[in-house]
């Protein structure tokens, strides 16, 4: 005491530097307890009240709400080139995972299983559809050779991404049992360069089908009627007026071109990963009309709704040329023909496009088409000689 009273400075001295050694002391015994004073005070600013709630936790620092707020998307701050890194979860990512490997895949598997299990049953009940009036021994040409390619060019590129596609989606669940990890890994490698590259001769073939058969595909008062009989695909000897495309083709080419379109669009995106915003615009004009779409999305967010989409519009595809297939090879006798060697039978071509064959025969357009046995001049189709 009087060692302090006489220097009162050098005892101020002592006093600081012990209670500092007693501070650094407490730290290093206590860093998390050290480490949470920090952060109280950093939350103070923020919160008057220090975010206390009772049961004697950390408030606003608790490890619940720190994790609560990585989940939703938290960003920092990172020095390297990819800005992505700063967000340490992006929660997406798994509500995408959870959409591609439940839903989507379930959903996406039965829709094509029932299509083919409706397909098979249509035939068993139908049969396959006859030309009422026989083979006349006598054709015509349907569609030329440059037709016949850009047919041909989507419809066999399609096929190749469809195969290559769902091995994607369920190769795993299905060849990679039977098959065994080498075998499948070879398979999916060479698939998906396949996917890649292929993908543009389908963009170049829905491009040939619109320049060559948009003219022809423009809906008009036929086609109520058409679709008022079902095309005469449940009946006999029914056969309602139609062009050079009946109304059922027309549904196919929309969904081909709208469908190819939008399919080629998300399939960009995923090739040149990170370089378009395609759901950010579209979101923007659906909330003209009241949508409440979230306008600002990461590039990964782009990515994965691209993925997702891309598969939707992919399964939607394949289901619907499953049915174009069965109709234009075992379904229907002689339209095979109309894209194999180009040339139909005339009394084919009158059953199912008697106002075109009436145009290409020059001869007076029938009244809303009609059955076999008609006069020669009113394009209605002719007994076999």
């Amino acid at each position: 005491m009087r060692l302090l009273s006489r220097h009162p400075r050098r005892g101020g001295l002592i006093a600081a530097l012990v209670l500092g050694l007693a501070l650094l002391a407490g730290a290093a015994l206590s860093p998390e307890a050290a480490l949470a004073q920090a952060t109280r005070g950093d939350v103070a600013q923020e919160n008057p009240t220090g975010g206390s709630v009772p049961g004697n936790v950390l408030g606003a620092t608790s490890d619940t709400e720190i994790w609560r707020q990585v989940r939703r998307g938290i960003q920092g701050t990172v020095s390297i080139p990819d800005p992505n890194a700063a967000q340490l979860i992006q929660s997406e990512g798994e509500s995408w995972r959870a959409w591609r490997n439940g839903p989507l895949s379930t959903i996406g598997g039965w829709s094509l299983l029932g299509m083919v299990i409706l397909l098979a049953l249509f035939f068993a009940l139908r049969g396959r559809i006859k030309i009422d009036a026989g083979a006349s021994g006598r054709t015509v040409e349907r569609f030329n050779a440059i037709e016949r390619f850009a047919h041909w060019l989507t419809a066999v590129s399609f096929i190749v991404l469809a195969i290559t596609g769902l091995n994607l989606l369920y190769g795993r669940y299905v060849l990679l049992p039977i098959l065994g990890p080498e075998v499948f890994s070879a398979i999916s490698v060479a698939g998906k360069y396949a996917h890649n590259f292929i993908a543009f001769a389908f963009m170049l073939g829905v491009v040939m089908m619109v320049v060559l058969w948009l003219r022809h595909n423009i809906p008009n008062r036929h086609d109520l009627i058409w679709l008022s009989k079902a095309g005469g695909l449940f009946s006999k000897n029914v056969h309602p007026p139609s062009k050079k495309f009946n109304a059922g083709q027309k549904v196919i080419f929309w969904v081909v071109v709208i469908g190819g379109l939008s399919i080629s669009l998300s399939g960009i995106s995923l090739l040149f990963p990170f370089e378009f915003k395609m759901f950010e615009g579209t979101y923007a004009v659906l909330n003209v009309f009241g949508a409440g779409l979230p306008e600002t999305l990461t590039p990964m967010q782009e990515m994965q709704l691209s993925q997702l989409w891309h598969t939707i519009v992919g399964l939607f595809l394949i289901a619907v040329v499953l049915a174009h297939i069965y109709i234009g090879s075992i379904g229907m006798e002689g339209a095979f023909a109309a894209m194999g060697s180009g040339m139909v039978d005339e009394n084919w071509a009158r059953e199912h496009h008697n106002l075109w064959m009436a145009e290409l025969k020059g001869e007076p357009m029938p009244d809303h088409g009609g059955g076999p046995g008609q006069g020669p001049g009113d394009g209605r189709p002719q007994p076999a000689e």
